[in-house]
């Protein structure tokens, strides 16, 4: 959070330590460790649950000096004696990951007093609806491993196992699509198909996942398959991928998961970009994932292979 990042002089002195973590509306989240380590030296030692407590008492007892200055401020800032201002406890928090404004995810193990487990996520990349679900979970997952302290190695070996899921063919295409909703085809169709050509021109500006469905109508049409099998229409929801180098130099193939004509199936497996559906969906969430977290992220699987070589 940048603005948290530089904090004004009339809020605290310049070499005083701002541990504000993340700003809501009406909330406010503050890194108690300092303080923790402080009043408890052994406080590592504790349980689970008795830092929770710890952590907790600690909250309350800042909520009332919070709560009692609201006397002052209301009588030197707005010049009134009563007032309805007060500072509540809402949760305790584990542990945090604070991406943006409303893009976060929590650890709760108490609120309002009340032992919880709850795991609030928010507006985080993962859950879009246009990101394919199958690898939403798998980011959900490896958030959550996270979040309750799995070991950095174990993480990237995870993720390591998934991409050679991906690219081997382990998880279907139909899986692996980019789910949209079809804008815009009729804009940036261009003639039709004439004889001795297979397919539609389209038209300079087309979105990628737009040319996906004009191609897979040519592909339907250029097959005879359009009479057995439905064409791409505006509105319609379908999944798209991008396809390696292949006959027909078509970029990316757009689908419909529940009618998939077995032509294109087989076509889809031969040509589907397994690696660059990786790469540019979860991969690129990932490599910001971990920046946050200042860890490297290397997949290359031979890294290791020669540790045992002396230089």
């Amino acid at each position: 959070m940048k603005h948290l990042e530089e904090t004004p002089w009339w809020i605290c002195d310049k070499d005083d330590i701002n541990y504000c973590a993340y700003v809501d509306t009406d909330s406010n989240y503050f890194n108690a460790e300092p303080i923790l380590l402080h009043l408890y030296p052994n406080f590592e030692e504790f349980s689970d649950k008795e830092k929770d407590s710890k952590l907790e008492g600690v909250a309350l007892a800042y909520q009332d000096i919070i709560t009692d200055h609201y006397d002052n401020l209301a009588k030197e800032c707005f010049n009134v004696l009563e007032h309805r201002l007060e500072m509540k406890t809402e949760c305790v928090i584990r542990s945090a990951y604070f991406r943006a404004t409303r893009r976060y995810a929590q650890w709760i193990t108490k609120q309002e007093g009340i032992e919880k487990e709850i795991l609030d996520i928010k507006g985080l990349e993962f859950m879009k609806a246009n990101f394919p679900p199958i690898l939403g979970e798998f980011f959900n997952d490896i958030l959550q491993q996270v979040l309750k302290g799995e070991e950095k190695d174990n993480i990237i070996e995870k993720i390591k196992v998934f991409k050679k899921r991906i690219i081997y063919g382990d998880i279907s295409i139909k899986q692996l699509g980019n789910p949209t909703s079809v804008k815009k085809l009729e804009k940036y169709s261009g003639t039709k198909a004439r004889a001795g050509e297979m397919f539609t021109e389209i038209l300079k500006g087309a979105p990628a996942p737009v040319r996906a469905a004009i191609r897979y109508n040519d592909l339907l049409k250029l097959w005879q398959l359009d009479r057995k099998h439905n064409l791409i229409t505006m509105a319609d929801k379908v999944k798209w991928v991008y396809l390696k180098d292949n006959p027909y130099k078509i970029e990316a193939l757009a689908f419909f998961d529940y009618d998939m004509p077995n032509k294109i199936k087989d076509f889809l497996d031969k040509y589907a970009n397994r690696k660059k559906v990786f790469d540019s969906i979860l991969l690129n969430k990932l490599e910001g994932f971990f920046s946050d977290l200042q860890w490297p992220l290397d997949l290359n699987p031979y890294k290791n292979d020669f540790n045992f070589f002396e230089i």
